[in-house]
């Protein structure tokens, strides 16, 4: 007698997991634009991020690893999966959240508080640091002196610096951050417009800094942002979802907008600019910047001070437009003030974006 052969019939149209094939779909993946289940979509998130920190040899067994922790949804998301990961693949990393708070009445003490429930919710210690100690200025002062233009400049050098310093206080190896694949396609768009040749050719690198004080991991640089929203929904995790009051007309935002245009029209445009930003050359006749300390503080710079330091130093004198833009920008008391007194004239940097890599 023939043996019976049974032929499992698989569910048929797009209302199933197109993965598991037994559950009925719960969203459609941005990235690939599959429908899958919920199970299937966190199995796969969380795969691929694994696969990023496996692949690029991220993390070495007994490291101790800072977190980025803002409150929003990229960081939180971000603590969550690696305590996850942590556990389930044996990385043997001691992981910490380290916040900033830049002194922005309404938006940073309410994210704060977020960060303070994930501490408890994730069981990682937390570390503050903030720019009135770090600097004697919050960044609702800075904007009452210079206003709503330039204000992301001071916040997106000082925010870098502060939390190297923190991750000193932490004595950590590395610092990750929630920078997604969105983040960095923008920034690879953002540099080009602006001709910032240093800047475009390492902000693709998955591991920046090396050179620094502390190097920084991006485990989310191929990771949607729209995906990263999803499973910060699905997973029901305690986020902080308002955007910064003082960033709405910050330069980013015209380069944001148009990378979602792209991504409507065509969702793997976002992984092609991070492509097509990996694999430029520069031209081996290109002066690049040259890496140092600054005289004044110690922090890297490849100026006689650092960003930090000329922007802070305009602040405590009154001139809180001196290390804005180019110097050709600027008017000729305040340059020739600046060579008097500091006797750098080259002090003058490129404008820093409010998410400088």
């Amino acid at each position: 007698m023939a043996a019976e052969v049974t032929l499992e019939t698989k569910p048929k149209g797009g209302r199933f997991c197109s993965i598991c094939t037994t559950r009925r779909a719960a969203l459609k993946r941005p990235k690939t634009l599959e429908q899958i289940c919920r199970e299937c979509f966190y199995a796969v998130f969380e795969d691929e991020i694994h696969r990023v920190i496996v692949g690029n040899n991220l993390f070495k067994p007994g490291e101790r690893i800072a977190i980025g922790a803002s409150g929003g949804k990229d960081s939180t998301v971000l603590a969550y999966v690696m305590s996850e990961l942590n556990c389930r693949h044996g990385y043997g990393l001691d992981l910490f959240l380290l916040s900033v708070d830049e002194g922005i009445t309404g938006y940073r003490d309410d994210s704060l508080e977020t960060v303070k429930r994930n501490e408890v919710q994730y069981g990682l210690p937390l570390k503050v640091v903030s720019y009135k100690e770090l600097y004697g200025w919050t960044m609702d002062e800075i904007v009452k002196l210079i206003g709503l233009k330039n204000n992301c400049t001071f916040c997106g050098v000082f925010r870098r610096q502060a939390l190297d310093r923190g991750a000193a206080l932490l004595n950590v190896d590395k610092l990750v951050t929630g920078h997604n694949a969105d983040d960095i396609a923008e920034t690879v768009l953002l540099n080009i417009l602006r001709g910032d040749i240093a800047r475009l050719s390492r902000c693709t690198s998955i591991i920046t800094g090396e050179d620094g004080p502390i190097p920084r991991c991006k485990p989310f640089k191929y990771t949607y942002e729209k995906e990263i929203v999803m499973y910060a929904y699905f997973k029901r995790l305690d986020y902080f979802s308002t955007e910064c009051i003082y960033s709405p007309n910050a330069y980013r935002g015209f380069a944001r907008e148009f990378i979602k245009d792209l991504e409507r029209i065509r969702p793997r445009a976002i992984l092609d600019i991070i492509k097509s930003g990996e694999d430029f050359r520069i031209s081996t006749s290109t002066k690049m910047p040259e890496q140092g300390n600054c005289e004044k503080c110690g922090y890297i710079s490849s100026q006689k001070w650092c960003k930090a330091c000329v922007l802070l130093d305009g602040l405590n004198r009154g001139l809180p437009k001196m290390g804005i833009g180019r110097t050709r920008g600027l008017d000729n008391e305040c340059n020739k003030d600046t060579r008097q007194n500091n006797g750098t004239k080259s002090l003058q940097s490129k404008q820093c974006g409010t998410l400088d890599f």
